[in-house]
């Protein structure tokens, strides 16, 4: 799994039947510092995350793990919000703080 920062939705009114009903997010990668990366990836949401959250992402075949997503055609999948993320230093994302800021 990977952190990433969710930045956006995308819409598709043409896609595959097996899309149908999954939100799809734009998401951004995280590094181990709390820094978005410069990579995007277009992932399908199973817990109802918004912009700004920070959630956790999989990719592959564990991205259709999940029940009833196993024969959807997607490489990455929203799993889970992330309320904190804590490292030596300190904590590095609270999503408390981080509803204050919006």
């Amino acid at each position: 799994m990977q952190i990433a920062q969710v930045c956006g939705t995308v819409v598709s009114n043409l896609k595959s039947r097996n899309l149908t009903g999954v939100k799809l997010l734009l998401v951004q990668l995280v590094d181990a510092e709390g820094n978005l990366l410069p990579t995007y990836e277009v992932a399908g949401d199973t817990v109802g995350a918004g912009i700004h959250e920070w959630v956790l992402l999989t990719r592959g075949s564990a991205a259709r793990k999940e029940s009833g997503q196993e024969n959807r055609p997607v490489d990455a999948m929203v799993v889970g919000i992330i309320d904190t993320v804590t490292v030596a230093s300190g904590t590095l994302y609270s999503k408390k703080d981080e509803e204050r800021m919006y």
